[in-house]
């Protein structure tokens, strides 16, 4: 019985996720992009580059491209996730074609600002359906079906490879290279949507630091700054000698405090630096999810 109500509770959040996530997507698409004049990739990019020709509705359209593919998803790559993209597809159709398309006006002012408003507003719907574990079909499932053919074909490239197709076809269709400027501009908006929302805005900066003086510098970092620091037992790779690598992680405005501890210190220090997505745990943000999966705080 607990578990059926626990199922009932997680298919009830996926559908609200999907609804949500398939209104800012129809949003995007109808009160921005689609009067703009781009196509800014994937299956909804194509979508819109038919519609221009056909006057067929997007929604619809979307739905007929993803078909083929999802039957080859279902067929050659996960099931489950197969047919969690169906629900959303079959949603996001539903709601662009009969919610928003008849009822909200559409934006026909500046192209530039269609195209960033219309990105965000696509990359924060797919954001909530990849959060649930579904995808939008289109170039997802073809990238994943090229891998499988080249399997040595990063995703990321795949998807690119399959978006700049479809925006130099804008060109060709609306018959100006600022359709696919416009298009390219959109992409990067959405993109930089998905990543705030699913990787969040609580980036930090992690500094790895090895140095016959580390000990001086970590104390000197946690007296400044009160950031915690931590010690790694390492090997030099030339030298075979037993040493301490010194990590910590402060917030990306704190960084040029911690290089100004290293160069006191010993201006001979050597100094990995790198950008972190999200940073948790005591001194940042806490994340309930954390703590609901169990997953011991830092």
């Amino acid at each position: 019985m607990m578990r059926a109500n626990s199922s009932m509770k997680k298919w009830g959040r996926d559908l609200i996720y999907d609804l949500i996530g398939a209104l800012l997507q129809a949003f995007g698409v109808w009160c921005f992009i689609e009067p703009c004049m781009i196509a800014p990739g994937g299956a909804s990019g194509i979508a819109l580059l038919v519609n221009h020709i056909t006057g067929l509705p997007v929604g619809t359209l979307t739905l007929i491209i993803n078909i083929p593919l999802l039957i080859s998803a279902y067929i050659l790559l996960d099931k489950k996730m197969a047919i969690k993209t169906i629900r959303t597809v079959v949603l996001m159709t539903i709601v662009l074609d009969m919610a928003v398309s008849p009822w909200i006006p559409q934006y026909v002012g500046d192209r530039l600002i269609s195209s960033v408003f219309g990105g965000i507003l696509v990359g924060a719907g797919m954001a909530l359906i990849f959060m649930e574990g579904s995808t939008t079909g289109g170039g997802d499932i073809l990238a994943k079906l090229l891998q499988k053919k080249f399997p040595y074909m990063h995703t990321g490239y795949a998807i690119m490879l399959i978006d700049i197709v479809v925006i130099g076809a804008s060109v060709l269709v609306f018959r100006e290279l600022e359709s696919a400027l416009y298009g390219m501009i959109s992409m990067v908006c959405t993109t930089q949507a998905i990543d705030a929302i699913l990787y969040g805005m609580n980036k930090g900066t992690m500094v790895m630091i090895n140095s016959p003086k580390n000990q001086e510098i970590a104390s000197r970092i946690m007296a400044r700054l009160d950031r915690g620091t931590t010690f790694f037992k390492s090997v030099g790779g030339y030298s075979r000698k037993e040493c301490e690598t010194l990590m910590c992680v402060v917030d990306r405005k704190q960084f040029y405090l911690v290089k100004e501890i290293i160069d006191s210190c010993d201006p001979g220090a050597f100094v990995i630096v790198s950008e972190t997505k999200e940073v948790y745990g005591e001194g940042f943000l806490d994340d309930p999810r954390w703590k609901e999966g169990g997953i011991p705080q830092s």
